[in-house]
């Protein structure tokens, strides 16, 4: 998908949301989606270094 694509599909249903609930459940929506992307940020770090061959705490790395 083509990354202007994809945000427009976004904003698309950023608008739509808007239209269909009440500020106080976007605000709950958007902290939710907000937790969901800083976990999987989290996920995919933690997966990167672990393939990069970085276990434990001693801070050396494979690579």
């Amino acid at each position: 998908m083509d990354p202007r694509e994809l945000t427009l599909f976004v904003t698309a249903t950023a608008n739509s949301l808007y239209d269909s609930l009440p500020p106080a459940q976007l605000a709950v929506l958007a902290a939710v989606f907000t937790q969901l992307g800083d976990t999987l940020e989290t996920l995919a770090a933690q997966a990167a270094l672990l393939e990069a061959g970085c276990h434990g705490g001693s801070g050396s790395c494979r690579g």
